[in-house]
């Protein structure tokens, strides 16, 4: 089910690396290297694949941008609320 506004703007609360920008929950992560990038995402692919919910992303060097949205719900849901938690844990690690 799709998030109103003031729901996504309470979830990014405690969500202080991301925005809500055109649509999507967006982050960027600069890591050590292309090594620790690729590293992090695929640590972020297990995330994913768990929760069966699957960012937009890409990958330059040692920068990771993430957007989030559910499609098929034309907007922000709970499951990008938890994708973007289960990042930031794993970011912290990084």
């Amino acid at each position: 089910m799709k998030l109103s506004e003031t729901e996504i703007d309470k979830a990014l609360t405690e969500l202080p690396q991301w925005q809500y920008t055109e649509g999507f929950l967006k982050t960027e992560i600069v890591c050590e290297d292309f090594k620790a990038a690729f590293a992090l995402m695929t640590r972020i692919s297990f995330e994913a694949e768990a929760l069966n919910h699957h960012p937009n992303w890409e990958n330059v060097y040692n920068r990771i941008t993430i957007a989030l949205q559910t499609h098929e719900a034309g907007g922000i849901t709970s499951a990008d609320i938890e994708l973007a938690k289960r990042i930031n844990a794993l970011r912290g690690s990084i």
